[in-house]
Parts: structure tokens; sequence; C-alpha cells
């Protein structure tokens, strides 16, 4: 079966390729970062309108990439949700289209969904069952993944993603958007033990996340330290320090009660060198295993939707005519296809 995946949900157009046999025959993506960073943050209304401009291009461009045309694709998969709605919508609408005009069955894939799965598209892919750290600019969640569609919410942010706390401290320190990886690149030219950042929530039992309370720390360390480029160096390093020291406590933590050894950590922070390192030491000393998404898979991308939308319909699993998108659409209330 050969999928064509749309996602649409944010800021980001992604178009792919995905065949059950032979994995992914082609990817597309086309960033709006240099549109959005006159602004400080993405622009609903103008991630809408160059989704629109962007998307069949581009999935001609996939088509081509993968030397098929609309008669070789079996089923189409698109981001119903959770992001901004018009971008949704855009996705959705294409995709809905593009099936019924092509007589093939489509399905509405969730946005968080795909970056759990997104490590399966890699040559060694994990097994069911794992815990799963969904860590972005919108989500920070612990999630026990006993297969696909069969998710239980272990704990998640009460305020701030991880990654939005990086672009939020980010913007507070004066760096251009997209802040969080720009941050994460100023801090390894940081020095350690010139300041100490809190590691929220980690003094009490759970697995919930805190991480506005780090950016007020960082705006209030800012505000009495010397303005030059090694400080904010430093401040930037005991900040990441701190995110990534709370993510892999977090981590043991939902590990050591549920008895797994298996851990998946996808999303755009899934990307941060520190993260990646210290979950990979926390891995080697408990004998277990730790799998990320590669670079390009941990954003945004239409890869991860294909694979998902594969499964669910080679499942079986397909929506009507109707378009529906999803805003805010609760990870646990997906079903097994």
């Amino acid at each position: 079966m050969r999928v064509l995946g749309i996602e649409t949900s944010c800021d980001e157009t992604g178009i792919a390729i995905y065949d059950t046999e032979q994995g992914l025959l082609a990817h597309q993506l086309y960033s709006q970062v240099k549109l959005h960073a006159d602004y400080g943050g993405v622009v609903p209304e103008l991630a809408s309108r160059d989704h629109v401009r962007k998307a069949l291009p581009l999935i001609q461009a996939a088509l081509d990439e993968a030397q098929l045309d609309a008669a070789d694709i079996d089923g189409i998969a698109y981001t119903a949700g959770p992001g901004l709605v018009g971008a949704l919508l855009v996705g959705a609408c294409i995709g809905r289209s593009l099936a019924y005009g092509w007589q093939v069955p489509a399905v509405a894939v969730h946005h968080m969904e795909g970056h759990l799965l997104a490590p399966m598209l890699e040559d060694v892919a994990p097994e069911f069952p794992f815990i799963a750290l969904l860590v972005s600019g919108g989500h920070t969640q612990l999630v026990k993944v006993a297969g696909i569609g069969s998710y239980q919410l272990l704990g998640e942010s009460v305020d701030d993603a991880a990654g939005e706390a990086f672009d939020k401290t980010a913007k507070l320190m004066g760096l251009d958007y997209p802040g969080g990886p720009r941050l994460a690149a100023l801090a390894e030219q940081g020095e350690a033990g010139h300041y100490k950042f809190p590691r929220p929530m980690t003094d009490r039992p759970g697995l919930d996340f805190s991480f506005s309370g780090l950016k007020t720390f960082a705006a209030n360390t800012l505000a009495k330290a010397e303005q030059d480029t090694q400080t904010q160096a430093n401040i930037a390093r005991a900040f990441q320090e701190a995110v990534v020291d709370t993510l892999v406590i977090k981590c043991r933590r939902a590990l050591k009660e549920t008895g797994l050894k298996r851990l998946v950590v996808a999303g755009g922070v899934s990307a941060n060198h520190e993260l990646r390192r210290q979950l990979h030491d926390f891995a080697r000393q408990i004998n277990g295993e730790v799998f990320f998404p590669r670079a390009e898979f941990c954003t945004d991308n239409g890869a991860m939707i294909a694979y998902a939308g594969a499964q669910r319909l080679a499942a079986g699993e397909a929506v009507d005519t109707k378009v529906k998108t999803f805003p805010r659409w609760p990870l646990e209330q997906l079903n097994q296809p």
C-alpha cells in the first residue's frame, strides 16, 4: 500500500509517500521560518495561506521524486489535529479532495501519534511496549504505548511545553526566531557552574511537568547579569541543563514505575544534542534502549503522517467525505485501528 501523507498543522508543509513494503519513497518539506521571522513567532493566517500555496506543488514534487503518478497512490493520510485550525483545514481539504478525486480512502491522523511513531521510519525501530516522551513546542507528554492506538497518558506539562519554554527564554535573550534551536546552540558555548536553575516538579511524586517558572527564573537572572555574550551563553547552558535534567528525571521515573526499559523520544526538542546524550547514557546505565527519529523527522514532517496513516489504512480505518479537524485532540482519545 502506497500512502500520501500531508502535514500542515502549523508552520511547515510536509508531504511524503510511504510504501508498506518498500518504506519511505519520497519526502518533501517546506519551512515557513523566514515568513514568520519578522513577527517573532507563527502568524496563523499567514501560515494557512502559505500552506495553500505550497501543498499542491510539493505533492507533485513528491510524486516526481518517487516516480509515481496519482494512479499509484492507494490512500491519503492528513493531519487532522491538534494544531492551528486554519492550517489544519488546508491539509484536510486537500487530502480529502484528492482522495475523492482519485477514488482512494483517506484517514485523519493525530499529529502527536505521527511524532510518536516517527522512530518507526528508522532501520532499527522500537518494539512495543515502550514509554514515549513527546517533547515539542506545543506538547510535553509521557505516554505508555502498548501498540498503535493504545496510549496511556502518564504525565504532561501543566503550563508551558519544554519547546515553548526554550522559545520564550530565547526571546527574552534577544535571539532571533526560531529561538529554541538558537538557545541550544548558544548553550554549547556556555560554561558550567555559573548559574543554577531549579528542576521544577522533580521534588514531588508524579510525572507531570512545569516549565513556565524556568522562563521567569531566566528573566530574573538576565535582569541581574552582565550583558555580554559569554554571560548569555552561561545562562543559556544553565537553562538547558535544567530542562534536560527535568526531562531525564521524569523519563527515569516513568520507566521505573512501569517496569519498562524501552524509551522513545520524539518531537522537535528530541533533536537537542544534550537531551540525546543524557538519555543515551541513562539507557546504558539501566541496560535499556532509547530511540530517536533522525533529525529531519524530529520537527513536523509528512513522513510520520504517511507512516501513521498507512498503519490505520491497512487496518481498514478510513473517514467519510466530511472534512473535520480537531485543533484540540487528546492523544488518549485515539483508539486502536
